[in-house]
């Protein structure tokens, strides 16, 4: 019983991983190019609590009380969004250090056996790197 749910549970998580819009947004917004559109995708975040809202609102005027599904919905794709904004810039500020980083050890002159030329003179004064 207990595969079973597991099984069910896993397929599921594949296809809203998969075939929902806003889980296709966030994956795009993950990659490299698209880190720099975290902070703008926060600002769909409220037309989500919106969306929540007048659900919440319609149900209250005697609407199906199916429309609590949309609501929360709406109001879990609203945290989504305002969660991937800070880590989107986050990532993007860890990823471009390490460029960075990689940039100024390309830039590092080598010497014809492979070794560091900085390293090289350093040892040959007597001092330790």
């Amino acid at each position: 019983m207990f595969g079973l749910i597991w099984s069910l549970s896993a397929h599921i998580h594949s296809f809203l991983r998969r075939a929902m819009p806003t889980n296709l947004l966030i994956a795009a917004i993950m990659t490299r190019r698209g880190l720099k559109w975290g902070a703008p995708a926060m600002l769909l975040a409220p037309v989500y609590l919106l969306g929540a809202v007048v659900s919440v609102g319609l149900i209250g005027q005697g609407a199906p009380k199916w429309l609590y599904l949309l609501a929360f919905i709406c109001l879990w794709n609203a945290i989504k969004f305002v969660v991937v904004g800070p880590v989107t810039l986050i990532r993007l500020a860890y990823l471009r250090m390490l460029e960075a980083r990689a940039r100024h050890v390309a830039a590092l002159p080598v010497a014809s056996d492979g070794t560091e030329v900085a390293r090289v003179e350093a040892e040959r004064a007597g001092a330790t790197v």
